[in-house]
């Protein structure tokens, strides 16, 4: 159900995450959202002009008031998600990345081509992952034109905040014939395409962005590298790929260009603070440094990881290094459409990085000390860190920011969450994050415009 943004007044306790490890709790407050989908305010019960603002609103019908189960909590924001993979999702997990690739990703891409097809497996993606949660999504489209723009019209009519562009990938070695760019010129010059149409196409709702997206390295010959950094130079937009994803992709740099994936991207103009790069568990200590220091966020996708990543991304100490990371899904390399999932692998697999895997070795280096995340890092994650990776005003609870918003009811009908009186605000949070489920998303606004629920 899509309803348009109005002018209103939400009154209920929220939680966001304005810093790295930082949890606020905006208890009882009223929150002003206007015509335009934009939180104009926020007060709070020690706010002078609080009662009478609360007043007033309900007097002029404006106001939608949060039951003592509601709660709410900015929309997440997935940085690394396949649309065209959807069909996928949960199958073929058992395969190394690289025949995943040839064997099921790649032929399932190129069908997509048939519009009708696309319209259908698209729309199926983003009405679940609004319904999971997920207002703003960075999307991988597939290599043909059409088929992105399809995905970005899907996005704007269903209400997606979304980032999206097409794939290049021009590598005749690693690329089949019936799915590549016919050559580096062709893959910029769709590129270029994409751009402009998904720039024409976006109203002025601005939900949509696009995006300079190279596959990854393998995929992509210098020259189509070359072509898309100079790309980024004239367009102020989000660059995103793949970066040091598994042994073989971090082999792979090494053998063919002398030297690292980071720095392969960042020879060629894509390593920006505008790019989000998937994965990156294989970073060497180098290139974290070089990541941090151009201002790159990682995607880190750690059920996705769990299958393919061949290593646990430390989230602890690369951020300790300076490098930024948001949360992603990678569909269908991750199994699950929700970032609530990803919240939890993400924790877990901080934790078993930390105190290690195998009982044969000793216990003070079976791991990697100081390695652990909780769920206040993981929420910061899913959004703040998410809204700064693509240079919006989404993730936070702070006047001017969109209204991207999620409503979590505990006591929804088939709900997993045990609340007891006990319970104070942060453990709250901390149970609906580990033990939500889609039934507990009971709303969810995208620029201040209801898209799912009711």
């Amino acid at each position: 159900m899509t309803l348009p943004a109005k002018h209103h007044f939400v009154l209920g306790t929220a939680f966001h995450a304005p810093a790295w490890g930082e949890v606020e709790v905006l208890a009882d407050a009223l929150f002003e959202i206007n015509g335009a989908g934009t939180l104009e305010r926020v007060l709070l019960p020690r706010d002078a002009d609080y009662a009478k603002a609360v007043d007033d609103a309900r007097a002029k019908g404006e106001l939608e008031e949060l039951s003592a189960t509601q709660y709410l909590l900015p929309g997440f924001v997935d940085l690394h998600i396949h649309a065209p993979q959807w069909e996928n999702i949960g199958n073929a997990l058992h395969v190394p990345l690289e025949d995943w690739l040839q064997k099921y990703t790649f032929p399932l891409e190129q069908s997509l081509a048939d519009g009708e097809k696309a319209a259908s497996v698209f729309a199926d993606l983003v009405m679940r992952s609004l319904a999971n949660g997920t207002t703003t999504a960075l999307y991988y489209g597939t290599q043909n034109v059409d088929a992105t723009v399809l995905l970005g019209e899907v996005c704007q009519t269903l209400g997606q905040r979304a980032a999206l562009g097409k794939v290049v990938m021009d590598n005749p070695e690693q690329c089949p014939d019936y799915y590549r760019d016919a050559s580096a010129g062709a893959g910029i010059a769709g590129t270029e395409e994409t751009i402009e149409r998904i720039m024409a196409l976006t109203d002025e709702r601005q939900l949509l962005t696009p995006v300079i997206t190279p596959r990854f390295v393998p995929s992509c010959t210098p020259a189509a590298l070359k072509g898309l950094g100079e790309l980024a130079e004239r367009y102020p937009i989000p660059i995103q790929t793949h970066l040091s994803e598994s042994d073989w992709q971090a082999g792979y740099a090494h053998e063919h260009f002398g030297t690292s994936d980071a720095q392969v991207l960042d020879s060629f103009g894509l390593l920006t603070d505008r790019a989000v790069m998937g994965h990156a568990t294989q970073l060497t200590e180098t290139e974290a440094e070089l990541v941090a220091e151009r201002g790159s966020t990682i995607s880190h996708c750690p059920i996705s990881n769990a299958f393919f990543g061949n290593a646990v991304y430390p989230v602890r100490r690369r951020h300790a290094q300076g490098v930024k990371a948001g949360l992603g899904t990678d569909v269908s390399g991750g199994f699950a459409p929700s970032i609530y999932a990803n919240i939890r692998q993400a924790i877990i697999s901080s934790r078993m990085l930390e105190d290690g895997v195998d009982a044969n070795l000793p216990a003070a280096s079976r791991g990697v000390a100081e390695s652990r995340i909780d769920f206040r890092h993981a929420f910061y994650m899913a959004t703040t860190a998410g809204g700064k990776a693509l240079h919006q005003n989404i993730g936070l609870f702070l006047p001017g920011y969109h209204w991207d918003v999620q409503l979590i009811d505990v006591a929804a009908p088939h709900s997993d969450i045990v609340l007891y009186s006990e319970d104070d605000t942060q453990s709250v949070l901390q149970k609906i994050l580990f033990t939500a489920n889609r039934a507990n998303i009971t709303k969810v606004w995208v620029q201040g415009q209801l898209v799912s629920g009711r």
